[in-house]
C-alpha cells in the first residue's frame, strides 16, 4: 500500500515537494476514451493558483500542467482522449525562495509538522514543509479535473462559508456571486466584511481558519458501500487528507446533535413519480450509499501556522528557542482550500461510481 495514493478503482500518486523542481501526479484506472485537455484541466488550477489577490501567498507560480503520458488523439474525431493507461500530470516549481527558510532550518516551526516527520523519517525537508507543504494540492486540482469527467452529469462546486467569527447568511447564497469575489463566497454582503477583517488579520502578521462546503449535485443514488468504505467515511477521509483540514461534517453534521427525531428525518414523498426528500440533513447519503440528492459537507481548515509573529519552540538539538517564519504565505488558507475539496469530492466519487459500475455489472 502507498501512502501517498488515494482511490481504489481510479487511482491517484502524487509526488514532489515544495521547493523541488517540479509536482506531479499519476492517475491510474480512469476509463479509455474520455476527451481530456491541458486546457480543461488548467481551468481549475487557476482557481487554486497563488498569488490571485492580496489575500492569498504572493508567490508567483503560473501553474501550468502538461498531460505527459495517457492520452491519444483520437483519429476518428480528432479529440484528444485517455487510452486507459496512467496519466501523468506535471506542474514545474518557478518561484522558490529557499533563503527564507535557511534561518530555521534547524527549529520546528509550531504548528507544522516539522517535528512530526523529524521524529519519523529522522530527516525533514526545511524548504517550506517539503512533501508536508499544501504546494502537493496542486496535483489533487489537476487529477480531480480528470475525475470529473468520469461521471458527466455530476456538478461539484465549493464556497467558503465563514471566516473567523464571520459566517455567511444562508438566506443570500447565490452561487453567482461564488466568481465574483477573491473568497469564493456566495454572499456578496459577507464578501466585503471579510475583506475588511482579512485585511487586518493580514497587516496584523497573523492569520485565521475558516470553514469550506462542497456540494455534488447530479450524483446517482446507489454509489457507496454499506459498512466499510461506505461513500461519507471515504469522503471524509478524502477532505481530511487536505493539508491544515481539521474537522469535516456532512450534512447537518455536528448540528445532528440538536436535533430531535422529527426534524433530522429526511421525510420521502413521489414527485413526478419519482421519489422526493423533503429535506437534506444526511447530506445526500443514507446508510454509506448516495440517495440521488445533493451530497453537501463542510470542512473545517485551521489558521496558516505560518504567521510574521515571535513564538516559542525548541530545535533539533533539544533546546527551547523561539521562532519567526519568513516567506510569503496565505493569512487565511482556506480560500485556496475551495478547489482542493472540490476535487478531493471529484476523485471519491469517481472512485466508488466505478466501483459500483465493476460490482453491480451495469451504469448507474
Amino acid at each position: 500500500m502507498s501512502h501517498n495514493t488515494f482511490g481504489k478503482l481510479l487511482r491517484m500518486t502524487t509526488w514532489g515537494e515544495s521547493h523541488g523542481p517540479m509536482i506531479g501526479a499519476v492517475v491510474d484506472g480512469c476509463p479509455p476514451l474520455i476527451p481530456v485537455t491541458e486546457a480543461e484541466i488548467q481551468v481549475f488550477l487557476d482557481k487554486r493558483r497563488p498569488g490571485r489577490s492580496r489575500f492569498t501567498t504572493q508567490r508567483r507560480e503560473p501553474d501550468k500542467v502538461r498531460i505527459v503520458s495517457g492520452v491519444f488523439t483520437d483519429e476518428e474525431s480528432g479529440n484528444q482522449v485517455t487510452t486507459g493507461a496512467p496519466i501523468s500530470l506535471i506542474v514545474e516549481n518557478t518561484d522558490q525562495r529557499s533563503k527564507d527558510y535557511s534561518e530555521i532550518k534547524d527549529k520546528f516551526r509550531p504548528g507544522h509538522a516539522d517535528f512530526t516527520y523529524q521524529q519519523k523519517y529522522g530527516i525533514r525537508d526545511y524548504r517550506g514543509g517539503g512533501r508536508s507543504s499544501a504546494r502537493e494540492t496542486a496535483m489533487r486540482v489537476a487529477a480531480g479535473a480528470i475525475a470529473r469527467k468520469i461521471v458527466p452529469a455530476m456538478d461539484i462546486r465549493g464556497a467558503l462559508v465563514q471566516i473567523g467569527p464571520h459566517s455567511i447568511d444562508y438566506s443570500r447564497w447565490d452561487w453567482n456571486e461564488v466568481a465574483n469575489n477573491p473568497f469564493f463566497c456566495p454572499d456578496c454582503e459577507m464578501a466585503k466584511l471579510w475583506e475588511e477583517y482579512l485585511d487586518e488579520v493580514r497587516l496584523s502578521g497573523s492569520s485565521i481558519g475558516a470553514v469550506v462546503e462542497i456540494m455534488a449535485s447530479g450524483v446517482p443514488a446507489g454509489l457507496g458501500e454499506p459498512l466499510f468504505s461506505r461513500l461519507d467515511q471515504d469522503i471524509a477521509s478524502g477532505l481530511m487528507s487536505i493539508p491544515a483540514v481539521k474537522g469535516v461534517e456532512i450534512g447537518a453534521g455536528f448540528a445532528a446533535a440538536s436535533l430531535t427525531g422529527e426534524e433530522n428525518a429526511d421525510e420521502i414523498r413521489i414527485k413526478n413519480g419519482a421519489p422526493d426528500f423533503t429535506s437534506n440533513n444526511a447530506g445526500g447519503i443514507l446508510g454509506g450509499i448516495s440517495t440521488g440528492q445533493a451530497i453537501i459537507a463542510r470542512f473545517a481548515v485551521k489558521p496558516t501556522s505560518s504567521i510574521l509573529r515571535p513564538g516559542k519552540t525548541i530545535d533539533k538539538f533539544g533546546s527551547e528557542t523561539e521562532i519567526m517564519t519568513k516567506g510569503r504565505h496565505d493569512p487565511c488558507v482556506g480560500i485556496r482550500a475551495v478547489p482542493v475539496g472540490e476535487a478531493m469530492m471529484a476523485l471519491t466519487l469517481a472512485d466508488h461510481y466505478l466501483r459500483h459500475r465493476a460490482q453491480i455489472g451495469k451504469g448507474v
